[in-house]
């Protein structure tokens, strides 16, 4: 690794920064948790900062759906492991830094293992599973973790479990947000998402990693950002005192079991499964392809309706909600036969 500091004379020359902050920086390790929207931008400018070490922890393909928001790729990228371009992008950016490719899905089994390597972590996760994991893990591991998330034209960062001088931790996700209903919150492929909110709110995600090593500014440790793309106005709330989680244990990953559309085609002219449509009423009534029509805020109160060997593919736009109505059937009924369409109907 290049001792040479050039590249980074005009940050070096900031009031405060200088050589000693650029070593630590060339000293860090840092985990981007998901190379999409918000991890694409985080990661350009970390690499362009200088951070020695830099995981990307991804298990997703490039879909032109993408492209608006994650800036990494190209059309020319399509279909291809996000893990695999960004990586080969950011060696071309900074060939002077460690780039470590993990080309996988963070679950119960592995989070705690991968975050041990790192310093600090950075979630640009964008469903609540893996949220919660990554923050249980980080507790656990004792390493600080940058949030972000967004949607449609609001962004919100923190930066949760950092070390007080006491020896005590700020709060962190679970702290705050005990329990979500990830099935209440739809993600960006659904909801929507101005694509410069990505930009700006993974740029904030990266701007803390770098106070953190750099011992600069003030985190935001103990208080969390909201910013408003359509006003172009943010505030700062200061998380008052909370109820500490006591956190101990991983909670497992349910894995939702998936089809594709292909070999779901192939399985219907045979007549291997029957369909359900998780979605709601005025997606249905545009475009479906058949099946049982039970949307995903009603599977708990219909949950019975899957206590049989019949073999059922449930779907939706994206895949996403059709994953958590499986976990949700799998949680009460494990032998029940229920898969998701994998990518959704956008793969159809």
């Amino acid at each position: 690794m290049s001792t040479d500091f050039t590249r980074y004379s005009c940050q070096i020359a900031l009031p405060g920064f200088g050589d000693a902050a650029q070593q630590l920086l060339r000293q860090a390790k840092v985990l981007i948790a998901g190379a999409g929207g918000l991890g694409c931008p985080a990661l350009q400018y970390l690499v362009s900062a200088g951070v020695g070490t830099i995981g990307v922890a991804d298990f997703d393909i490039i879909s032109i759906s993408n492209l608006h928001r994650q800036i990494l790729y190209g059309p020319e990228d399509a279909g291809k492991k996000k893990v695999a371009v960004a990586i080969e992008k950011l060696k071309r950016q900074n060939p002077d830094i460690q780039l470590v490719p993990h080309n996988l899905k963070i679950t119960s089994s592995n989070a705690l293992d991968v975050i041990s390597q790192y310093d600090i972590v950075v979630d640009g996760t964008d469903n609540f599973e893996t949220r919660y994991l990554l923050n249980d893990a980080a507790v656990m591991s004792g390493k600080p973790l940058v949030y972000g998330a967004i949607y449609q034209y609001e962004g919100q960062v923190a930066v949760w479990n950092v070390k007080n001088s006491d020896s005590s931790s700020s709060p962190n996700y679970r702290d705050l947000y005990p329990q979500v209903d990830a099935t209440q919150v739809p993600n960006c492929a659904e909801g929507g998402v101005i694509p410069t909110l990505a930009g700006i709110v993974g740029c904030m995600q990266a701007n803390e990693v770098i106070k953190y090593i750099t011992r600069t500014g003030e985190l935001l440790s103990g208080k969390i950002l909201i910013f408003d793309a359509q006003t172009m106005q943010s505030r700062v709330i200061k998380i008052g005192s909370v109820t500490k989680t006591k956190i101990e244990r991983l909670v497992k990953t349910i894995e939702a079991p998936v089809v594709t559309a292909d070999e779901l085609k192939k399985a219907l002219e045979e007549n291997l499964y029957e369909l359900v449509d998780v979605r709601t009423f005025q997606e249905r009534d545009l475009f479906d392809i058949g099946g049982e029509h039970i949307p995903l805020e009603e599977i708990e109160e219909q949950i019975e309706y899957f206590n049989s060997i019949t073999p059922r593919v449930l779907y939706c736009a994206t895949g996403r909600r059709s994953a958590e109505a499986v976990k949700l059937i799998k949680k009460k009924y494990p032998d029940a036969i229920v898969l998701s369409l994998e990518a959704g109907l956008k793969d159809w």
